[in-house]
């Protein structure tokens, strides 16, 4: 599970972004520094999006908390500044992995989100996919399209209505590869879509045998090495 803490203005920048949507991506937001604190001794993030000034304690006093402590320090930081010698120097003192200008530039805060979190940008990979309702009856097999697929699973999109929890089995082809047939369940269900208007749904694979992980995993590989 990666964790992200952002701060509530900045998270507007970031929570619609694709990489988000997969399975394993917690997002937490924080309207103070203390907040930033409390939610990171809690959860130990994995990433915080800070702006340099917040309500309550200062960007200085929380970080120099959580660099010296052992528990909390392994934490990759983003500051957010305005663009001036001294503000990048306060910054700097709390340790930063990235410090970032404002106005904010949300290409580049994506792009430093993904390298810090460890997540590569994947190829949008649109697919008809055939899904089956587990625990239905065969007429409730329909059609569907796809897009973002990883070996944790996909973003589905469907004029049928499903539910959080509902379980499937998808089957498609990837190119050059065998068809390939999971286990699935339905994690979140999201808005509907602004260029069909079809719904949403984050699903996440179950089950995965090595060939099917592998295939998709060099499907992934390949198109990652193309865009780079």
């Amino acid at each position: 599970m990666k964790k992200i803490l952002v701060a509530k203005a900045i998270k507007p920048f970031i929570e619609n972004e694709k990489f988000l949507l997969r399975s394993g991506v917690m997002l937490y937001t924080a309207s103070t520094g203390d907040e930033i604190l409390s939610i990171h001794r809690s959860e130990k993030v994995n990433l915080i999006i800070s702006q340099l000034d917040m309500p309550g304690l200062t960007a200085e006093r929380i970080y120099t908390e959580v660099r010296q402590d052992a528990d909390l320090r392994n934490v990759s930081l983003i500051i957010i500044c305005n663009d001036s010698p001294a503000d990048k120097t306060r910054a700097e003192r709390c340790g930063p992995n990235a410090i970032l200008p404002l106005p904010i530039d949300s290409q580049v805060l994506l792009e430093k989100t993904r390298h810090f979190l460890s997540i590569t940008s994947r190829e949008s990979y649109r697919v008809l996919l055939s899904v089956n309702l587990n625990g239905n009856s065969k007429d409730q097999a329909f059609f569907c399209r796809s897009e973002n697929i990883s070996t944790t699973g996909l973003l589905l999109e469907t004029d049928r209505s499903l539910k959080e929890g509902d379980r499937l089995t998808c089957s498609f082809f990837l190119p050059d590869s065998k068809q390939v047939t999971v286990p699935a369940q339905i994690v979140r269900v999201m808005n509907r879509s602004d260029r069909s208007g079809a719904r949403r749904y984050g699903v996440r694979f179950e089950k995965m045998d090595i060939g099917t992980r592998s295939a998709i995993e060099s499907f992934v590989q390949k198109k990652s090495q193309k865009y780079r």
